[in-house]
């Protein structure tokens, strides 16, 4: 009897292993703030979260609108919970199947971004699964790596998954954490991200505001900061007070290539909930759309060039520099591709550690892209009055920028301050011209300047005019727009 009752246990025990296998491939990161930042329990935690969610009204025009990324707080919940839901309400039930989660390391210093080797994250509501485009990522750049140590105890990534897992249904994330980069590798991560975006994919940038501070004084750096924010204004973010600086400015630059508007949802700091105003940490949720400006006619960089076509033409810029520097001979590129064939207008910019080595350019269409292109890369590298000769030590310490342009329209109004009031900021760029004195600035110079009256101070002065120029009637004044791309 007691050998047919094992026979049996064997029995239902393989059979129920062929119902409900065990997938021994699964990798679990698993929670590590759960009882702390947020309960533990699940139902405790769904009735929490469904509760921060009730309680805000549903703006019906950005609800309308196409959300593309979110700045999120990442406290635990009793503080910025309130906060957080703001930018959740706008999200769900959206089409989104994938989520880019951005986050600072709190626990390891690195100078690179990673991706844990999990293939899913855990929380009290169940398992969330990382995409296999992680590895596709990881793949396309050096500076995507794994480390493992600095995902264990970060909170950054983990306290934004309940929230998701409450408004969003079969969905997976791609955890990235942010070491310390440097300008640099934050727009090569930026460029990254952003050719590899489509319809279906939020991004979510983590941080917190400026910490421990008076309440006032609080109030008027987080006022700085958002302001910054909503204007995509980089510099003057780069140099506020947010634990997630890093993602956020990442973020910034995503947005400001793929032509998305930022705007404040929700600001509240930890003695808005405590009472404690002494010492106080700030909360901000802020949505990202796709700018209703996308309407006019401006081509945008995703919708433009594809990846491949992009990256013939820096191919054909740097094998261009590379012959005409070590050889002293002109290369002689082909091209089956019929968009790249299209006469264009193009500059080709060279930087070099982070400084500018060279920029010449042509503003019309003169001739087939690819071909601009390499007589722009040419002129770049040896021709730019400002800049000595390339030399062939510089070779592989430069990086090239392409920037397409759109055909250059003059903006026409009764008075210049309309036509200024009519110039989009980190969207267009201007020619100013007087007579035979002509300048332009590229839209990537907003960048640097990013106050109108100092960007077009500098244009006039750049022309060779004064630097009020532009409020001088008859100075004419253009705008068109530019797709960039680098290597």
């Amino acid at each position: 009897m007691l050998q047919y009752i094992s026979f049996l246990i064997l029995i239902m025990s393989i059979i129920f292993t062929q119902l409900f296998p065990i997938n021994n491939n699964m990798n679990i990161r698993n929670p590590a703030v759960e009882g702390g930042f947020y309960p533990a329990d699940e139902k405790r935690l769904s009735d929490l979260i469904e509760n921060f969610l009730s309680k805000k009204e549903q703006n019906i025009e950005l609800k309308n609108k196409t959300i593309k990324a979110l700045i999120e707080p990442h406290a635990g919940f009793i503080y910025s919970g309130g906060v957080a839901s703001y930018g959740y309400n706008l999200v769900k039930n959206k089409n989104i199947k994938t989520i880019i989660i951005l986050a600072p390391s709190h626990y390891v210093y690195f100078n690179y971004t990673s991706i844990g080797n999990y293939t899913h994250y855990k929380t009290p509501l169940g398992l969330v699964k990382i995409s296999k485009s992680a590895d596709k990522l990881k793949e396309e750049s050096d500076l995507i790596n794994t480390n493992n140590e600095a995902h264990i105890k970060e909170h950054s990534i983990e306290v934004q998954i309940p929230f998701l897992q409450k408004t969003l249904d079969d969905f997976e994330i791609i955890p990235i954490i942010t070491g310390d980069l440097n300008k640099n590798q934050i727009e090569k991560i930026a460029k990254l991200i952003a050719d590899n975006l489509d319809d279906e994919t939020l991004i979510i940038a983590s941080s917190d505001l400026s910490h421990f501070h008076s309440y006032e004084e609080a109030v008027k750096m987080d006022k700085q900061a958002i302001n910054a924010i909503e204007k995509l204004d980089i510099n003057n973010s780069a140099n506020c007070e947010m634990c997630g600086k890093i993602p956020i400015l990442i973020l910034m630059n995503i947005a400001k290539k793929l032509n998305w508007t930022a705007k404040i949802l929700k600001y509240a700091n930890s003695g808005d909930i405590t009472g404690d105003k002494d010492s106080v940490v700030g909360y901000s949720s802020i949505a990202f759309f796709v700018n209703d400006s996308s309407n006019e006619n401006i081509e945008r960089e995703n919708d433009f060039l594809s990846k491949n076509q992009k990256q013939e033409l820096l191919k054909i810029a740097r094998k261009t520099i590379e012959e005409y520097i070590l050889n002293n001979r002109k290369y002689e590129p082909k091209t089956n591709n019929e968009e790249l064939k299209k006469p264009k207008g193009v500059f080709v910019t060279l930087q070099k550690n982070n400084q500018l080595r060279g920029c010449i350019g042509n503003i019309l269409p003169t001739k087939a892209l690819y071909l601009a292109v390499r007589d722009n890369a040419i002129n770049a590298a040896v021709n730019d009055p400002r800049f000595d000769k390339l030399r062939t030590d510089e070779l592989d310490k430069i990086e090239i920028e392409i920037s397409v342009l759109t055909i250059p329209e003059e903006i026409k109004a009764k008075t210049q301050a309309e036509k200024i009031e009519k110039i989009k900021e980190n969207i267009d760029g201007i020619i100013l011209s007087s007579g035979f004195r002509k300048a332009t600035f590229l839209p990537q110079v907003w960048e640097q300047l990013p106050k109108k009256q100092e960007f077009l101070s500098q244009l006039c002065l750049k022309a060779g005019l004064d630097s009020d120029c532009y409020l001088q009637e008859g100075v004419k004044i253009e705008k068109y727009q530019a797709i960039h791309f680098r290597s």
